[in-house]
């Protein structure tokens, strides 16, 4: 499950305990990344409050199932499965579209961006997910003009940034403590954008 020791939902006391009873999910389960952090539950907490407020917030305004999407996309330029499975659930769930959803991870998994079921602007926020993601050091102000230049304001230049920024985080979270899938609901997420405070996943 995690190359770390990791403290069970059962044997959980104090802080953990807390934090554990917030991010459940059925039968009381807790996703092995938020597992991993349970010798730490300050850098937990630090991993929900920013996951939740990037990816289930009400002051986001570009579509949940595209966020998901880019969190897939970047998760699978890192090589991250723990990642691109949790979130493709979540990306079908919102997206509401199976043979779509289908269509856009195979072109994903393909690295083909020129016939993806995605339209132009959505397209351009994915080539700036994979120069973040594969070479920050190269993004230069263009990249973001690439973004305004297809409709973004700035406000969702950040949403993307922020979204991407995180998935790069979450990914080497992941592949850094061996995090697998065993015993984990896949698909499961803090869904309530309308109370950034639950953390429950449903």
């Amino acid at each position: 499950m995690v190359w770390i020791k990791t403290v069970p939902f059962e044997e959980a006391t104090g802080k953990l305990k807390k934090l554990y009873q917030r991010v459940t999910g059925p039968d009381n389960n807790v996703d092995n990344i938020m597992m991993s952090h349970s010798l730490r539950p300050h850098t937990m907490e630090g991993h929900m409050v920013l996951y939740k407020n990037v990816l289930h917030h009400t002051g986001n305004t570009l579509p949940k199932w595209f966020l998901e999407t880019l969190g897939v996309w970047v998760s699978s330029l890192n090589g991250c499965a723990y990642c691109v499975e949790h979130h493709f659930q979540g990306m079908q769930r919102e997206l509401g579209d199976e043979a779509r959803g289908l269509a856009i991870r195979a072109a994903l998994e393909a690295r083909d961006l020129t016939d993806v079921a995605l339209d132009e602007a959505q397209v351009a926020a994915l080539l700036y997910g994979r120069k973040l993601t594969e070479a920050p050091a190269e993004m230069v102000k263009a990249d973001v003009n690439a973004l305004r230049a297809v409709g973004y304001d700035d406000g969702e230049v950040l949403e993307v940034n922020q979204l991407c920024a995180y998935f790069s985080y979450a990914n080497r979270t992941v592949l850094g403590l061996g995090c697998s899938t065993k015993g984990d609901v896949l698909g499961l997420s803090p869904n309530n954008s309308d109370d950034p405070d639950d953390w429950g996943h449903k």
